[in-house]
C-alpha cells in the first residue's frame, strides 16, 4: 500500500536447535562390585527356592507320575538253579549211605564225635541267630471276608497267613503267601514284626503251586521299618541231601512266627506235576501246610514250603515240600504280576529202554487234564510229544522251556506221535496256551 514503507516479503532466518548426546558415566568399582553382589544373592535365592521346590515336589511326582508308570519298571528276576552243577562226585560216591535211616546217620556221627553240651548250645544259638534274622522277613496275611450267621447278619472273618518277603522292588515289598490267604477275600492286611499294619494287594496267583504273591507298598511303611525288614534269599534245593539239618519257619505249629528244627529224611526226584517234574523233599520237622510253612537251611536260605498233596501214607506224621528250585521260573513270572503259561498234561521222558520197544523219543503224557490247553486241543493220554513250534521235544526239559517262552492265548503248533494199530502215526494240533 502507498504510505506503507515496509517491503511486501519478509525474509525469515532459520532457527538453529541444540543437540545434546547423553552419555552414561563409566560404573565406578563400587557400583559394579553391589550390582554383582546383587546377582549373587538372586542367585542364591532363586537356587535355594528351586531346592526346596524339588524336595517337596518329588514325593508327589514319584506317586503320580512314576508310581504310576508301568513302562519303566524294573523286572524281578530270580537266578534258575541246575540240577546237573548241583550233582557232585561226593554226591555219588555216597549213595548207599544216604538211603540209610536218618537215625542211623545221627547214631553213627554220635559215636564218632563226643559232642557236648557247651557243643549242642553253639549249635542252637547259631541256628537261633539265623531264625532271629529270618524272622524280620516273615509277615502276617489277614484273608478279610465278610460271611452270614445264621440270623443273616455279616460277620467279618479273618484267616491268619504266613508270608514271607522275597523282594523289594518298584517301591513294593513282594510277599510269597499261601493261595488260600487271598482266595475270595474281601481285603488283605499284612502286619510286621514290629505291629505295623497296612493294606496289600494281589499281584498274582497260581492255583497249581498253591502259592500267591502279595503286594505292600513301601510308601505305607516307615523309613526305620524299611531299614530292619529284609527279604529272605531263595536257595538252592537242587544241592539239598539226605540228613541235611533244616529250619521250619513261618507258622509249623499253627501259628505265625512259630519255629521247628528237624532233617531231610528223603527227597524223591522225578515226581510228576502239571506241565513238567519236581522234587519233594520229606522231614521229620513239623510242619502246617494251611498257615503256612516254609523249609530254610542253616544258611537262612528258603529250600520249599509244606504242601499237604504229597503227604507220605506211610507216615502221616512227616511233612513234605515242594523243592523251591523247580518254581523259580513261575515265582519271577509272578513276582513281576505276570500269569505262567499253562499247558495241561502230566508227562514223563521216553527213555532209552522205552525207546527200544519202538516208542517214539519225546515227552509221553500220562495224564491229560480236564478242560485244559491240551485237552480241547484233542491231545490224548499215550501220546508223545514230539516237537513244539520249531523246536523238537525229547526231554521234559525241552518241553519246559518251550513253554516258558511261550504267553498265554498264544498258538503253538504241536506234533505227538499216536499209537494206531501197527504203528505210531503223527498228528498236528494248534493249541492256545493258557494260564496257571
Amino acid at each position: 500500500m502507498p504510505g506503507n514503507n515496509e517491503p511486501d516479503d519478509k525474509k525469515v532466518e532459520p532457527r538453529q536447535f541444540i543437540n545434546e548426546k547423553i552419555v552414561r558415566q563409566p560404573m565406578s568399582k563400587r557400583d559394579m562390585l553391589k550390582r554383582s553382589l546383587g546377582l549373587l544373592m538372586t542367585a542364591v535365592i532363586f537356587g535355594v527356592v528351586a531346592a526346596v521346590t524339588f524336595v517337596i515336589s518329588r514325593p508327589v511326582a514319584e506317586r503320580f507320575f512314576i508310581g504310576e508308570t508301568t513302562g519303566e519298571l524294573t523286572p524281578v528276576t530270580i537266578p534258575k538253579d541246575d540240577p546237573e552243577a548241583s550233582t557232585s562226585a561226593a554226591e555219588t560216591n555216597t549213595t548207599e549211605t544216604e538211603t540209610e535211616p536218618i537215625e542211623d546217620l545221627l547214631k553213627s556221627a554220635m559215636e564218632k564225635y563226643p559232642f557236648s553240651v557247651d557243643d549242642l548250645n553253639a549249635l542252637y544259638g547259631s541256628l537261633k541267630t539265623v531264625v532271629q534274622k529270618a524272622d524280620k522277613g516273615i509277615v502276617t496275611v489277614h484273608s478279610v471276608k465278610t460271611q452270614k450267621d445264621w440270623f443273616n447278619n455279616p460277620v467279618e472273618n479273618s484267616g491268619l497267613y504266613t508270608g514271607i518277603i522275597t523282594a523289594s522292588a518298584n517301591q513294593e515289598l513282594l510277599v510269597l503267601t499261601p493261595e488260600g490267604a487271598v482266595e475270595d477275600a474281601e481285603a488283605i492286611r499284612v502286619v510286621f514284626s514290629d505291629g505295623t499294619e497296612v493294606q496289600g494287594t494281589i499281584k498274582q496267583t497260581d492255583k497249581l503251586s498253591g502259592m500267591a504273591i502279595v503286594s505292600v507298598s513301601t510308601k505305607n511303611l516307615s523309613k526305620t521299618l524299611l531299614e530292619e525288614v529284609t527279604a529272605i534269599e531263595l536257595g538252592n534245593s537242587y544241592s539239598v541231601k539226605q540228613g541235611d539239618l533244616v529250619v521250619a519257619i513261618g507258622g509249623p505249629s499253627g501259628m505265625v512266627h512259630s519255629t521247628g528244627y528237624g532233617f531231610i529224611s528223603y527227597i524223591t526226584k522225578n515226581v510228576q506235576i502239571t506241565d513238567g517234574i519236581t522234587r519233594i523233599l520229606y522231614s521229620d520237622v513239623k510242619g502246617n501246610a494251611g498257615t503256612g510253612t516254609f523249609l530254610m537251611n542253616t544258611s537262612g536260605q528258603i529250600i520249599g514250603w509244606v504242601t499237604d498233596e504229597f503227604k507220605s501214607e506211610g507216615s502221616k506224621d512227616m511233612t513234605a515240600a515242594m523243592a523251591i528250585s523247580d518254581y523259580k521260573s513261575i515265582l519271577e513270572k509272578m513276582s513281576n504280576g505276570d500269569a505262567f503259561p499253562y499247558f495241561g498234561i502230566k508227562g514223563q521222558e521216553v527213555t532209552a529202554v522205552m525207546n527200544g520197544t519202538g516208542l517214539p523219543l519225546g515227552v509221553y503224557v500220562v495224564e491229560v487234564k480236564p478242560d485244559s490247553p491240551a485237552y480241547n486241543a484233542g491231545i490224548q493220554s499215550g501220546d508223545i510229544i514230539t516237537s513244539m513250534g520249531d523246536e523238537t521235544i525229547v526231554t521234559m526239559k525241552d518241553f519246559r522251556m518251550v513253554l516258558e517262552k511261550s504267553a498265554p492265548l498264544e498258538g503253538i503248533p504241536v506234533t505227538v506221535s499216536r499209537n494206531g494199530r501197527d504203528e505210531y502215526k503223527k498228528l498236528h494240533y494248534q493249541v492256545i496256551i493258557g494260564a496257571r
